[in-house]
């Protein structure tokens, strides 16, 4: 299903009605899909081998988990990556994701090692007391949150190892907090605690956190999942932990909680990007509010230009997961999602490729179900004016590429700034985005229908042949794209560059007719004068 079947003019009822299930084209097509893939990376997983073979069913970013391994290990996940991708530096750039530990709250360590059953309507004391914190049992179990006590109050609930023990608080004595068990469950040491509809005072980052970050930054990863963000100052206290050899990581926050909803605004605006993290947030408000906060946040990122993720229990059941699994994803990126990630299913799961492969089809058909043109107005619509010039350029650039029924619009980025500007007004043709930067080359994964090609040649071209410097880099793209059948000879391309060299400059657009042979696709030399 292309916009060309139906007209520009079309409703987005009348593209849905339009919509077939005669479509084997994903085999040919799937180049063309345009939201990216997270795919965590655990023991079975983490081999160049694996690595590659996942890359090739559609991975594009490795997600690391900090709550589990050892630094060793995820040196171990980094330099298999760069392995795989040096194995094949012909395929699409691989991104690094660092996902943090975050604060959290975890009970003691119960007495022997021994977990205690008990039924629903059993009292018993959650204690913030040190002495409680290796010999937890029925009647004290201690969680690690000394200010429990302080936040909570009789008649809150307390959630223990995602929700599956409910506790009721009774009432509140000193560092003791009374609770009545709601239903059947198992006391078991060291499980997580959630405190639904109670604000928490935790600081953003533990001090593993601070370490974890560091290492990212020395090994060069290229984004930061930020788990339990609560506000806008959270963000700034990683970026400054990140320093100076962590200036160009992206931060994408996690929203995971009450408080994060309370105060997403703020926070979208310190942010480079979001992802909704469904599991812990779905523990600390009701179910059935969720699909609300992943509507909710994915507008606003789409609004603001900045990307959205959507996460966890995605494709649990595979290799062949169910209905509902399949429809969340497709729904994800209908919402406006610009990734989708997984999780379990490739860092433990028995068929982690094919996950990913799932996970690329439905998502390159669920792309087919959205209606760009109205997409397109609307964004404008809610665009506040004046747009600065590179804004205005992209915005142009994707309304050209419909009247001219482009194939695709071509991009020079230094920063990836306008591709990501051009994808927030989700153009219904790949963004071709050419780079100089490897960095930029992974993180433009992160903005929907952006496809990456790292040009190879040294910066500093002189002023007299930076023309010639650009019409090279413009055959690059095309000749890359062109190889992976993203775009057609002969067809139309919307060119968007800067007047003169670095970031921040683009201000021109040129329709382009690619070529028909090769070799008018030649790189031409740089004659220095």
């Amino acid at each position: 299903m292309t916009s060309t079947q139906i007209p520009a003019s079309a409703s987005r009822l009348q593209w849905l009605a339009s919509l077939t299930t005669a479509n084997d084209e994903f085999q040919e097509k799937k180049f063309l899909r345009k939201t990216a893939i997270i795919a965590t990376i655990g023991p079975k997983t983490n081999s160049p081998d694996m690595l590659q073979k996942l890359r090739e069913a559609g991975m594009n970013i490795v997600r690391m988990n900090f709550s589990h391994g050892s630094y060793e290990y995820h040196q171990s996940v980094i330099d298999n990556t760069r392995k795989a991708v040096a194995s094949n530096p012909n395929g699409r750039p691989l991104a690094i994701a660092l996902d943090t530990k975050g604060p959290e709250i975890r009970t003691g360590l119960m007495r022997n090692e021994t977990d205690i059953p008990i039924k629903a309507g059993h009292e018993f004391i959650i204690s913030t007391e040190d002495k409680h914190k290796d010999c937890c049992d029925e009647k004290v179990m201690y969680v690690d949150y000394a200010n429990l006590p302080k936040v909570t109050e009789p008649g809150k609930l307390i959630y223990v190892d995602d929700g599956i023990l409910s506790l009721l608080v009774l009432s509140i004595d000193g560092p003791n907090v009374h609770v009545r068990a709601i239903n059947n469950g198992t006391l078991s040491s060291r499980k997580g605690v959630n405190l639904p509809k109670t604000p928490v005072d935790l600081p953003a980052l533990s001090e593993k956190d601070k370490k974890d970050l560091q290492f990212g930054a020395k090994n060069g990863v290229d984004m930061i999942f930020a788990s339990f963000i609560r506000r806008a100052q959270d963000v700034l206290d990683i970026r400054e932990c990140l320093g100076p050899d962590g200036a160009n990581i992206k931060i994408i926050v996690k929203i995971e909680n009450e408080q994060g909803l309370e105060n997403f605004d703020e926070i979208l605006r310190a942010t480079d990007g979001v992802m909704v993290a469904r599991g812990d947030l779905g523990i600390e408000i009701p179910a059935s509010q969720v699909f609300l906060a992943q509507k909710m946040i994915i507008a606003k990122c789409n609004m603001a230009g900045k990307p959205a993720i959507c996460a966890t229990q995605m494709l649990e059941y595979n290799p062949r997961p169910t209905r509902a699994e399949v429809s969340d994803v497709a729904n994800a990126v209908m919402d406006g999602a610009d990734c989708v990630m997984l999780s379990g299913e490739t860092a433990k799961g028995s068929y982690p490729i094919e996950s990913v492969r799932m996970m690329a089809e439905t998502c390159f058909l669920a792309e087919s179900a959205i209606c760009y043109p109205p997409l397109y107005d609307e964004l404008r619509a809610c665009t506040p004016r004046p747009t600065n010039t590179v804004e205005t350029v992209a915005m142009a650039a994707v309304g050209a590429a419909a009247e001219q029924d482009a194939g695709g619009i071509l991009v020079l980025s230094t920063s990836g700034n306008t591709a990501r500007l051009i994808s927030k007004y989700r153009p219904n043709v790949p963004i071709i985005t050419v780079t100089r930067s490897q960095q930029t080359a992974r993180q433009i994964h992160l903005h929907r229908g952006c496809y990456p090609f790292w040009y190879p040649e040294p910066r500093g071209v002189p002023p007299s042949q930076w023309q010639t410097d650009v019409d090279n880099r413009i055959r690059f793209g095309l000749k890359s794209a062109l190889e992976l059948n993203i775009i057609k000879p002969g067809s139309t391309v919307i060119a968007v560059q800067g007047w003169k060299q670095g970031s921040f400059h683009t201000n021109t657009m040129r329709i382009l007719t690619v070529p028909t042979e090769m070799e008018d696709l030649t790189i031409l030399p740089l004659v220095s004068q």
